[in-house]
């Protein structure tokens, strides 16, 4: 830290305690004790019982959870293969073209997600792209929603690059293939894995879009919490989403022993 007195160290942390607590991790703990209860009619939970989690881990819970892990992954590594050729083929273009090109991949998070649903909708329920009533469509809309953090993450990576590595690269005769896949992309793996794991939580807490989406047969665990929410079952609805939190930051988890690996090579 900066700041080397002792009282004013104890001042900072008594700040961020007071700022983190009713801002973040209060709602966190609320969400996790009425997972455990039965009612709440007190300052404290009451009634504990797992039964919540037992049947946020099977069934049509389970299922919901195999959808949004498959529905995030997808839309992660689509968003990340676009994004990432966007940003390297901007980095050859001129400043005013690759703002153009900055705003283009901005747009979709600069307008509510329940457009982008709705554009979707409207532009892939006719011939010849039919995709609505299908899985592909919820994939398609979260991969446009979280295709702008990758580019971004990518872009900035790529303007940090020492570009001396890629010049004795090519002047020992690599090809500009060989260039991009032995030197360029091994330096931005970091950043690579830094902005998968952006993209796969942000496609796994999607549902304003998603509601407008989803087919019954894919259904992604958010629309589960709010439906259970929205009938009443909170104590249920708290169950799942604490699943949906626990299944997120084990993959957020792996994505950073990845790119703590990626650093260090």
């Amino acid at each position: 830290m900066l700041v080397h007195s002792r009282r004013a160290k104890g001042a900072i942390w008594a700040l961020f305690a007071l700022l983190f607590l009713p801002l973040f991790a209060l709602p966190l703990l609320v969400v996790l004790g009425a997972s455990f209860a039965t009612h709440w009619s007190s300052a404290l939970p009451s009634g504990p019982t797992l039964g919540h989690y037992r049947a946020a881990t099977r069934g049509d819970a389970l299922q919901a959870l195999t959808t949004s892990l498959l529905t995030a992954l997808a839309a992660s590594l689509l968003a990340l293969t676009v994004g990432t050729w966007a940003a390297l083929a901007a980095a050859a273009l001129r400043e005013r073209h690759r703002r153009l090109l900055d705003a283009l991949f901005v747009l979709p998070v600069a307008v509510p997600s329940v457009v982008v649903g709705l554009s979707a909708l409207v532009a892939f329920s006719r011939p010849p792209l039919l995709l609505n009533g299908t899985r592909w469509i919820v994939i398609l809309a979260h991969t446009v929603l979280v295709t702008a953090f990758a580019h971004q993450s990518v872009s900035a990576a790529i303007r940090r690059l020492d570009p001396v590595y890629e010049q004795a690269a090519a002047s020992l005769g690599a090809s500009p293939a060989h260039v991009l896949w032995r030197v360029r992309l091994p330096l931005l793996l970091p950043s690579l894995t830094a902005a998968a794991g952006l993209c796969f939580a942000l496609s796994m807490g999607e549902l304003s879009a998603t509601m407008m989406l989803y087919p019954p047969d894919w259904t992604p665990l958010p629309v589960l919490i709010y439906a259970a929410t929205d009938r009443g079952a909170l104590f249920a609805g708290s169950a799942v989403a604490v699943v949906l939190m626990a299944a997120t930051l084990l993959v957020l988890f792996a994505v950073s022993r990845v790119r703590t690996k990626a650093a260090h090579r």
